[in-house]
């Protein structure tokens, strides 16, 4: 049943290595598991297109058969998603849901299918305590009734619906919970301080093709008229993915390279470009055009060798339109190769900046100030070691680029966490020049 990549698998990368050409960006991670939360508000087939080959996807589709919904792919990178008529709460893959975060996402529109159900605990990368108040809060507030127990929840559909959610805190995977349980209602519902991030709108668009209504999509105010009984047809494209196009930005500046960076979305970027345009990033963007889903804005992005200084201002994470949290890890091995000092504060996650000290290890000079924040000192050259892989997405990511960068051969141990979202990445990045083996 499953093919799970080992955790023990290894990447070799021989680093210092110039990059060329043009590299595609990928289809979302996120928008991916977004959809397929938002599928289960579909009684009929759901046809989802441009969804990558990675682990968290695998996942997803292994926790659908065990909820008996017929979950399967039907192309290179197409899913067709079909809920039975009685689904088997008893059934829910736990060591699946315990590999990701995204599959709490289903609370809400699983809650049209029962008034009473188990869910398992749910997993995703390890950095602190991640709370759910984001999600619980909303969907109390919807009508539920959530008890957490020592290995899962309790979910009770109890109470009357309110009118209007306040979400409490910038959550994407919050917000889209809320928007799912709002539109298996017979009401409409104003959900307020909703997150614009890009894989809410994913959920919106769809939604709006099923037959939701919802006004206020890319605002803060989304109103949503709900249907449970929607049982139809329908095919989706899922958008490209910007914080993989972010990690291919990083990698054409720690390798000097001149690199063409395809289908990047732009509006999920320009914060980005714009903090490295200000520290002497030199690029070009095509004309705009659109994804395959008729909505998401695309352009080419060509990253020229620069010569970098470091911001006066720190680097922070913001929901969007700032920078992109995701994003932020990526500003670290960046910062290594800039003139001067910069600060990076990554408030929202607990523990995350612990991991960028991990570039020390290559020569970086990364000064951990606290848990959220470090000081990194600039210009460094990398050089090549060991590192265990962390079991974090970004994090490892970033290890990757700084590894790139490093004149040697490099060594990333157990990188399960990188086949978790990105589809067929040594293989990709070799056919743009670098040199990456991956060790059984």
């Amino acid at each position: 049943m499953s093919n799970w990549t080992d955790d023990r698998d290894d990447f070799e990368i021989e680093g210092g290595r110039k990059l060329y050409g043009e590299i595609v960006t990928n289809a979302s991670k996120n928008g991916s598991m977004h959809l397929f939360a938002a599928a289960m508000v579909n009684r009929g087939k759901t046809t989802l297109k441009n969804i990558p080959r990675i682990e968290e996807v695998s996942r997803f589709l292994e926790v659908f058969q065990s909820l008996g919904v017929r979950a399967q792919w039907v192309g290179e990178h197409t899913v067709t998603i079909e809920p039975s008529k009685a689904l088997r709460f008893d059934n829910i893959d736990i060591v699946a849901v315990g590999k990701i975060r995204s599959a709490l996402m289903l609370l809400g529109p699983l809650s049209a299918w029962s008034k009473n159900f188990k869910f398992p605990h749910i997993g995703g990368c390890k950095m602190g305590e991640r709370t759910i108040s984001a999600h619980r809060y909303a969907l109390e507030s919807l009508g539920l009734k959530i008890v957490t127990e020592e290995n899962h929840y309790n979910i009770f559909v109890l109470g009357k619906p309110k009118k209007e959610v306040v979400m409490y805190e910038s959550s994407d995977t919050g917000t889209t919970n809320a928007i799912l349980r709002a539109a298996v209602l017979p009401q409409t519902t104003i959900i307020d301080f909703a997150q614009q991030n890009y894989m809410v709108l994913e959920v919106c668009y769809f939604l709006q093709k099923l037959g939701i209504g919802i006004a206020g999509i890319g605002t803060k105010t989304l109103t949503i008229t709900g249907n449970p009984n929607i049982n139809k047809d329908i095919e989706y494209s899922n958008s490209e993915d910007p914080i993989e196009a972010m990690f291919f930005i990083a990698i054409a500046i720690m390798t000097g390279s001149k690199l063409v960076i395809c289908r990047a979305p732009i509006d999920f970027l320009k914060v980005e470009l714009l903090k490295l345009e200000k520290m002497g990033l030199k690029y070009k963007l095509s004309k705009l055009y659109l994804s395959d889903n008729g909505f998401t804005k695309l352009v080419d992005i060509t990253v020229y060798p620069s010569n970098l200084k470091a911001l006066s201002d720190k680097i922070h994470a913001q929901p969007y339109p700032g920078i992109n949290t995701d994003n932020l890890p990526f500003f670290v091995p960046i910062a290594t190769q800039a003139i001067g000092r910069t600060l990076i504060h990554d408030w929202m996650w607990e523990d995350r900046a612990i991991f960028f000290t991990e570039l020390n290890r290559l020569g970086g000079k990364v000064t951990l100030a606290d848990p959220h924040r470090v000081f990194v000192d600039g210009p460094n050259k990398l050089k090549a070691t060991q590192i265990v892989c962390p079991p974090a997405l970004r994090p490892a990511m970033m290890l990757m680029a700084a590894m790139l960068g490093a004149e040697g051969i490099s060594t990333l141990h157990n990188v399960y966490a990188i086949c978790r979202g990105y589809e067929n990445i040594v293989g990709r990045l070799n056919k743009i020049g670098a040199k990456i083996k991956l060790l059984k």
